[in-house]
């Protein structure tokens, strides 16, 4: 029978950040219940799924057991066990009697929670799940949203920290935005956006994350990168900025104009140091040198 204590959670970090490029590992999006969206890559075995804060994946719902499936690697291929859980485990609803090797696509239900397994050869298609980038993804610029920038921000931070690894962050946003869309529209300044946002993930390596902070605020997470090469490659986006062409396309009195505009940006980059106790301090250290930026002529990056 189920546990009816109470316990609060503390989940483990997303690990998904962490891996190599080169390195794909199947993968798991919980498609109901509270954390819809969230990923759960499968890079050990077992990893064990339940309510318990002691298993390698926490799904705390009330339908869930404390310990419920577990899910083994077998060289390429993935195996879900019941781990005699109150609600059972099902895959496309047959109720797993034993192992069941999963295949790319299969619905694993475990109580009333549904999760979509993505194989390893697959899983750059979980970019483009419905459900995954409705969590994840926001819609107006197509980079990740504020949720997932500060979940990877919370791993990448803690992984540093225990291993020694060297982290860096990049805080910028764009100048004299108000103007774009009081003078050409909302339209405009989405399309500006978008345009900015493109740039920048042409720039960024597979293992850096770049998230939109909120408005014309962005951050791009670095991780095993010292100050110096971050402030590098901000100057290099400083520098494409500045070069790109925004082909702007307005209505003025009904009638459709286009107009070349300049946008640049001011930037603030911080390394993690020993005496950064927590992401909040991370990311006003960064904050103070964009406002450096902002406040000594904008266009610029302050390291």
């Amino acid at each position: 029978m189920m546990s009816d204590d109470k316990t609060i959670i503390a989940e483990s970090p997303n690990l998904t950040i962490l891996q190599s490029p080169k390195r794909k590992n199947a993968c798991l999006v919980q498609y109901s219940g509270s954390r819809l969206g969230k990923r759960y890559p499968l890079v050990e075995s077992p990893m064990v799924v339940g309510r318990s804060p002691t298993v390698q994946i926490v799904i705390n719902e009330a339908s869930v057991s404390r310990s419920h499936a577990r899910f083994l690697l077998q060289g390429d291929n993935v195996v879900v066990e019941d781990m005699g859980s109150s609600n059972g485990t099902f895959v496309n609803d047959l109720k797993s009697e034993g192992g069941v090797q999963l295949k790319d696509g299969d619905i694993v239900r475990l109580g009333t929670v549904l999760l979509k397994y993505f194989a390893h050869d697959n899983v750059d298609s979980v970019m483009h799940d419905k459900i995954y980038r409705m969590a994840t993804i926001d819609a107006g610029t197509q980079i990740f949203n504020k949720q997932y920038l500060m979940d990877a921000l919370d791993s990448e931070f803690k992984f540093s920290k225990t291993y020694t690894r060297e982290l860096s962050i990049i805080y910028y946003d764009l100048d004299h935005f108000k103007p774009v869309n009081d003078n050409y529209g909302h339209n405009a300044g989405d399309f500006i956006l978008r345009e900015s946002s493109a740039l920048v993930k042409a720039a960024v390596r597979k293992e850096d994350i770049l998230g939109r902070y909120g408005g014309e605020e962005f951050v791009i997470i670095l991780p095993n990168t010292d100050g110096r090469t971050a402030a590098e490659l901000a100057e290099r986006i400083r520098q494409k900025h500045e070069a790109h062409p925004f082909l702007v396309e307005y209505e003025d009195a009904g009638a459709k104009k286009r107009v070349t505009h300049r946008q640049t940006i001011s930037m603030g980059v911080q390394q993690l140091k020993t005496s950064i106790p927590n992401v909040k301090e991370f990311l006003e250290a960064a904050d103070k040198k964009l406002y450096n930026s902002k406040h000594t002529g904008r266009n610029r990056v302050t390291a």
